[in-house]
């Protein structure tokens, strides 16, 4: 009998602090597998990301698994447990469907956790933990996330800030791969625009920030350099996309320094994004000719359009998952069924055995063939029916209505 369930924490139930203490990494990843296959399950699979540790499991005793998730990462129970959550069943089976389809992703709709779902099974199989259960489990969470990604909208717009300026720029320039990139600040916002923009892998990137210490650490990350805020006057004029988010007081872009920059461009285009409040770029730039100026609210805008989009192709995804849900808890409960059906199976097999070789005695002995197969089949018939019809005398007046019912459904005439 399965026991399938999955226990972990993602974005949405543990901060990063916390997070970051249960990451699973890929050189120990089989070890692991292993460790809980030995005593704790009798399938398992993890999935460890920037934003979740999930463990899918078949086995019986999700308190042990949380201790030895907390052992594991040198923390105690008492730490963990808070973070956690546990899905039995079918809410495990909803669960991994969902995830595989970017629905509970931090950007919904996002494909990469697919991938990285599909690691995981990956590595759960060449570990050997990965059991009949689980693999239908991953392969039925595939099929449920190309079949929300070919027929919903869900992932086809842009829901955050910087893939938006993303988008954006490749409006203007045919190419980002030929532009040079350059970030003002080095926080939050733009650690995520500077990974969005990174992955179209354009000509250079530029991290200008007050600390030349934290733009280093942010610049080694994407291939870049970096350099303090006052060599903007001189740096500006070399770069065709400029993103800002600090949180200076006082524009650190002015009218004037912009003009210069473009006069050496020979007015070539520049690109330029103000994701900070107040702005870091004076209003005023953005009336310039060659100058195309996004602010925060230009690009809330947009993504508020796209996440109105994907919100209303959300009921038709989850609708998806429900179908899908539900043939997958069919499947498990025949399953559940198989052992009783071989038993019944093995029972009625006896039955024939024992009365063929009555039969096969008789018939030896010189008694008439068609007297043999007349006690035969009624030996057959009055073992196979006598179970049902004793339980049915024996029962209780309410018991033995349901029991009628039960075998008039079973045993109705075709």
């Amino acid at each position: 009998m399965s026991s399938l369930y999955a226990l972990g924490l993602n974005h949405q139930t543990a901060p990063l602090a916390v997070r970051e203490r249960v990451v699973f990494h890929v050189e120990r990843l089989r070890e692991a597998l292993g460790e809980i296959k030995g005593s704790l399950a009798r399938e398992a699979a993890i999935l460890s990301t920037c934003n979740r540790t999930e463990l899918y499991l078949d086995g019986e005793e999700p308190a042990a698994v949380v201790h030895w998730l907390a052992k594991y990462h040198d923390l105690a129970p008492g730490e963990l447990a808070p973070y956690l959550y546990t899905h039995p069943a079918e809410r495990a089976v909803r669960h991994a469907f969902r995830v595989a389809s970017g629905l509970d992703s931090m950007v919904l709709g996002e494909p990469q956790i697919l991938g990285q779902m599909k690691e995981a099974a990956r590595t759960a199989e060449s570990a050997g933990t990965l059991g009949t259960v689980l693999h239908k489990l991953f392969q039925r969470s595939f099929a449920v996330a190309k079949e929300v990604r070919s027929t919903t909208l869900v992932g086809a717009n842009s829901v955050s800030m910087a893939a938006a300026a993303v988008k954006l720029a490749a409006r203007i320039f045919s190419s980002l791969k030929d532009q040079k990139v350059l970030f003002i600040g080095a926080g939050e916002m733009i650690e995520l625009c500077a990974t969005h923009f990174a992955a179209q892998a354009p000509a250079r990137i530029t991290i200008a920030n007050r600390t030349l210490e934290r733009g280093h650490a942010l610049a080694h990350r994407f291939n870049g350099h970096a350099i303090e805020l006052r060599m903007l006057a001189e740096q500006l004029q070399e770069h065709d996309i400029v993103v800002s988010c600090t949180a200076s007081s006082l524009p650190i872009l002015g009218k004037g320094l912009v003009e210069r920059a473009l006069r050496a461009r020979k007015h070539r285009p520049m690109f330029m994004v103000d994701l900070a409040v107040p702005r870091d770029i004076e209003a005023e730039v953005g009336e310039m000719d060659d100058v195309f100026l996004y602010t925060l609210d230009d690009l809330q805008g947009i993504v508020q359009g796209n996440l109105d989009a994907r919100r209303s192709a959300l009921e038709q995804a989850e609708a998806i998952v429900e179908t899908q849900v539900g043939q997958f808890m069919h499947w498990m409960q025949a399953r559940a069924a198989v052992p009783f059906i071989r038993q019944l199976r093995e029972q009625g097999e006896a039955a024939r055995r024992q009365e063929l070789e009555r039969a096969l005695r008789l018939l030896q002995k010189g008694e008439q063939p068609a007297q043999v197969l007349e006690a035969l089949s009624q030996g057959l018939t009055n073992k196979l029916l006598h179970a049902p019809t004793q339980a049915l005398s024996e029962a209780a007046d309410g018991e033995r209505r349901a029991l009628a019912a039960l075998l008039e459904r079973l045993y109705r005439p075709k």
